[in-house]
């Protein structure tokens, strides 16, 4: 496990920076983006293992940049995990219903996310 490609798309860079060193520390290369146009972009480019998606960036949203990616035949597979600061239950619920894989909240508790990031790679997704 590990060195797998993951497309971080988040537009805080904070955010982008915490998670990018934490999975590469991990052992995972990850490549990133700012906003949604820029994260479908590289997800047709590059063909990640796994997309982490904020739900709110600038341009695109989360949710419709998921649905571009899962409309190209070429990325449809990729597992694609919402990342939000919003808790509320509306916004899980809209998640799951557009078919993201996984879900994780704002702030990041580290060792939750580096393991719910390895079970995607494992097949313990839970939705």
């Amino acid at each position: 496990m590990a060195n797998e490609l993951i497309l971080i798309v988040e537009d805080n860079e904070k955010n982008r920076k915490l998670v990018r060193d934490v999975l590469q520390f991990k052992g995972y290369r990850t490549i990133d983006a700012e906003t949604g146009e820029v994260g479908v972009a590289l997800a047709m480019e590059h063909k990640p293992d796994l997309i982490l998606m904020d739900y709110h960036l600038p341009g695109i949203d989360g949710i419709e940049a998921f649905r571009r990616i899962r409309a190209d035949s070429a990325t449809a597979h990729i597992p694609i995990v919402a990342v939000t600061a919003s808790a509320m239950p509306e916004e899980a619920k809209k998640m799951k219903e557009a078919g993201f894989d996984g879900f994780q909240t704002k702030p990041i508790n580290v060792k939750e996310f580096v393991q719910s990031v390895a079970n995607v790679f494992t097949g313990k997704v839970a939705k």
